[in-house]
């Protein structure tokens, strides 16, 4: 079993949701499901940088 999970900030939803299913389609039963939510605030622990900046490679 395999889960991935993966936030996005500046790339359309539908254009990742695409290209997760082109990559992991196997065609048999399992798959899986996309869901998609918002999600309201981030925070890198490291930094306590908040929002988008917090989940972008920016910060090294």
């Amino acid at each position: 079993m395999v889960k991935v999970e993966t936030v996005v900030c500046d790339i359309p939803v539908d254009l990742v949701m695409n290209t997760a299913r082109d990559t992991l389609q196997t065609g048999e039963v399992g798959d899986g499901k996309i869901f998609v939510y918002d999600v309201e605030d981030s925070m890198r622990i490291r930094t306590g940088t908040r929002g988008t900046k917090a989940v972008t490679d920016d910060e090294v």
